[in-house]
């Protein structure tokens, strides 16, 4: 059987080729640039989703397919969509694809391509299997190093509780599909064992680091404002600032422990997490 990953050069991609290697399986590696894809050592091959030429002929003899959503927001739809197409038209039997916690009644901006990925898939008459993925702990765990410098974490997620997980433990749980059986037609819902707030990411940082952390809550625009004037596009500042507000409201919640189940061990501890990010 082969199988193939999509974004194998990503930092998600990259876990799942080196955990398949390691189970003993070969994956393809499919990638917009595969020249970034030579140190993962397997067969790469180009598929680039804004180019559907590409893509037929990237998935060739693939049975499984991993579709590792797009990091491309706003444009990730329509480049899920090219890429199902083509996995219809060269063949491939199961997709397995990466979508979002709760997917059809999240609010999270996020969701609706993930909506919009699945009722393709639905359409498109392959068998399926669908990750709907927390948030990666990483998401807040890498600015831990500028919260330390500055002496506190900032967000707009009030006290909202974050099911996150380590993107190790995704990783996992899709190798746990991709090499196991009675998978196909199934929904996943997948969180972290432990949910946290930003104040106990701010307290487990000031743990580890001997100094005087603290979190602090912002109105959404202030804290776009404070995102977009270190650098991040205007845009992407207010979404990530909206994604916090929704946090806040409990949309990154979850207290499923189909992850732990999948993966055959605890989900990775905050302090785990935390402790990788300021050794970064």
């Amino acid at each position: 059987m082969t199988i193939a990953v999509t974004g194998a050069t990503g930092q998600l991609g990259r876990q799942v080729v080196g955990k398949l290697k390691q189970a003993g399986v070969v994956p393809v590696a499919l990638a917009r640039d595969p020249s970034k894809a030579a140190d993962l050592g397997v067969e790469t091959r180009l598929a680039d989703y804004d180019r559907p030429e590409t893509l037929t002929p990237a998935l060739a003899g693939v049975d499984t397919l991993l579709l590792i959503s797009s990091s491309e927001v706003g444009k990730r739809a329509a480049q899920h969509a090219a890429v199902i197409d083509a996995a219809v038209a060269a063949g491939v039997g199961h997709i397995v694809y990466t979508s979002i916690l709760n997917a059809p009644d999240n609010p999270i901006s996020l969701a609706a391509e993930h909506r919009a990925t699945e009722a393709a898939l639905a359409a498109s008459g392959l068998t399926t299997t669908i990750l709907r993925n927390g948030w990666y702990s990483e998401n807040y765990a890498a600015s831990l190093p500028a919260a330390v410098a500055n002496g506190a974490v900032i967000g707009s997620a009030g006290e909202g509780l974050i099911s996150g997980a380590a993107r190790e433990d995704f990783a996992d749980a899709a190798v746990a599909v991709l090499t196991g059986s009675g998978h196909e037609g199934k929904v996943y819902e997948l969180a972290g064992d432990a949910a946290f707030r930003l104040s106990d990411l701010a307290a487990e940082a000031s743990l580890q680091t001997g100094k005087d952390i603290g979190y602090v809550d912002m109105p959404a625009q202030d804290y776009a404002a404070v995102l977009e004037k270190i650098g991040l596009d205007g845009g992407l500042a207010a979404a990530i600032a909206g994604w916090d507000v929704d946090a806040a409201g409990g949309a990154l919640y979850s207290s499923d422990r189909t992850l732990s189940t999948l993966i055959g061990r605890p989900t990775t501890p905050l302090p785990q997490v935390v402790k990788a990010a300021l050794a970064a």
